[in-house]
């Protein structure tokens, strides 16, 4: 497979070709605009820094997800327990992402702090079923008791 990397010297493009594997993140574009000239299917990102701030902004992103999740289920007091159990086992899953796909790019200490916030979302997550579940059974009680009346 051959990589290309463009430079600019004296305000010129030039793109020179490798033929070796290089090591980096991957990165897979998710825009899908057709238009004509160099198709891009995937790119490594070589440089620690821009690394660690597309991680940053990624993890950013999907830790406001599960933020939104919890408020708009707090907000709406529905019963939607499958989807709480979903959303658990995906932080789960995000977890083990995290730990090994893309801890040899990110500091421990930032490691450390996003499975803490994790942890209390899944915290929060657990006690909202929880709840849920005691609300079952009362209801489920009270049902009992008005039909043996």
């Amino acid at each position: 497979m051959k990589f290309y990397r463009i430079t600019i010297q004296n305000n010129f493009n030039k793109i020179k070709t490798y033929n070796n594997d290089l090591e980096g993140f991957d990165i897979t574009p998710k825009n899908h605009i057709k238009y004509e000239g160099i198709v891009v299917s995937k790119i490594i990102v070589i440089n620690r820094f821009f690394i660690e701030s597309i991680l940053k902004k990624k993890i950013k992103r999907k830790l406001e997800l599960y933020l939104q999740f919890i408020i708009d289920y707090i907000d709406d007091e529905g019963d939607n327990g499958g989807s709480i159990n979903e959303i658990l086992n995906d932080i789960k899953r995000y977890k083990s992402i995290l730990m090994y796909k893309y801890s040899k790019y990110l500091e421990q200490k930032y490691i450390d702090m996003l499975n803490k916030k994790l942890e209390l979302i899944e915290k929060e997550l657990a006690l909202k079923i929880y709840i849920n579940e005691q609300k079952n059974m009362e209801f489920d009680q009270e049902n009992m008791i008005h039909r043996t009346r």
